[in-house]
């Protein structure tokens, strides 16, 4: 058993970049531990993760705003609070925010996560079509 206690006051949030578009914050909320991560992930308006996949998959719930996810090849899906999202091991995928709105969710991901290409402006236009 491992219990992981609230962040300690003061601790900061992590700017995430690499593998981001626009600003994204991340709050860990279990370290990795068993192949398993969780973040609390926050994108401002029109943020959104880089297309990547996950060894074991991926799940989302959405806390805060409103945003989108994508499977490679399919038209975005739109997210709001209370949705969660089952993202298969090994599905090409991007999620973020809203261009209007901010979004936060809970990201528990299983196993490594592959990083791959930034989604184009192009890709990221098809929001709401």
């Amino acid at each position: 058993m491992k219990i992981v206690h609230g962040r300690a006051e003061g601790a900061v949030t992590e700017a995430r970049g690499a593998t981001f578009t626009g600003t994204v914050w991340g709050d860990p909320v279990l370290p990795t531990t068993d192949g398993t991560t969780i973040n609390s992930v926050t994108f401002t308006p029109g943020a959104r993760t880089y297309w990547h996949h996950h060894e074991r998959g991926q799940i989302l719930v959405v806390t805060a705003g409103t945003g989108w996810v994508c499977t490679h090849g399919e038209a975005p899906q739109p997210l709001t609070v209370g949705d969660v999202v089952w993202v298969p091991p090994g599905e090409r995928h991007w999620h973020g925010a809203g261009p209007d709105s901010i979004m936060t969710h809970l990201a528990t991901s299983l196993g490594t996560t592959t990083w791959l290409d930034e989604v184009s402006a192009d890709e990221y236009g098809q929001v709401g079509r």
